[in-house]
C-alpha cells in the first residue's frame, strides 16, 4: 500500500461518522462500521478510498477523476447498507443489514487485476495499461 492511499484510509478511519448531521442519526455509527469492515478487507485496503453522501468508494488511481469502475457502498437510515455501482447509472446491487456482506458484495466484483492503487490520475493510469498491455 502506498503512503498515499494509507494517508486517504486514515482520514477516513479517524473522521468516520463526524459530520453536521442531527444528534441521534444511525447514518455515523453505520458509516464508521461500513469502513472498519471495508480496511480490513486487504483487496479494498489496496485501493484509494473516497468518500461522498455517506458512501465509500474505491479507486484503482489516487487523484480526483478516480475510477468509476468499482461498486461502492452506501448507507441507509434504516440500519441497512447497500451496494450500487461501478456507475451512478447502474442499478442497485444489493441491499443488507451487514458491512461485512456489503464488503463481500464489491469484492465479488472488483475487476481483474484490480490493485494497489495506481499514483495518478485515470488518464495516467489508462496510458500506464495501455503500456503494459503492448498497446
Amino acid at each position: 500500500m502506498t503512503d498515499i492511499v494509507q494517508a486517504a484510509w486514515h482520514k477516513i478511519l479517524t473522521t468516520a461518522g463526524e459530520s453536521a448531521r442531527p444528534h441521534g442519526t444511525p447514518l455515523p455509527g453505520l458509516f464508521t462500521e461500513m469502513v472498519r469492515v471495508a480496511y480490513a478487507e486487504p483487496q479494498l485496503r489496496r485501493l484509494y478510498p473516497w468518500t461522498g453522501m455517506w458512501e465509500l468508494h474505491f479507486s484503482r488511481c489516487t487523484e480526483i477523476r478516480y475510477t468509476w469502475d468499482i461498486p461502492y457502498i452506501g448507507t441507509l437510515g434504516n440500519g441497512r447498507y447497500y451496494v450500487e455501482g461501478p456507475s451512478r447509472n447502474n442499478p442497485r446491487i444489493v441491499e443488507t443489514d451487514s458491512a461485512q456482506a456489503a464488503v463481500a458484495a464489491v469484492v465479488e466484483r472488483l475487476p481483474p487485476h484490480c490493485g494497489p492503487a495506481f499514483v495518478g490520475s485515470p488518464d495516467e493510469l489508462a496510458a500506464y495499461e495501455r503500456a503494459r498491455e503492448g498497446g
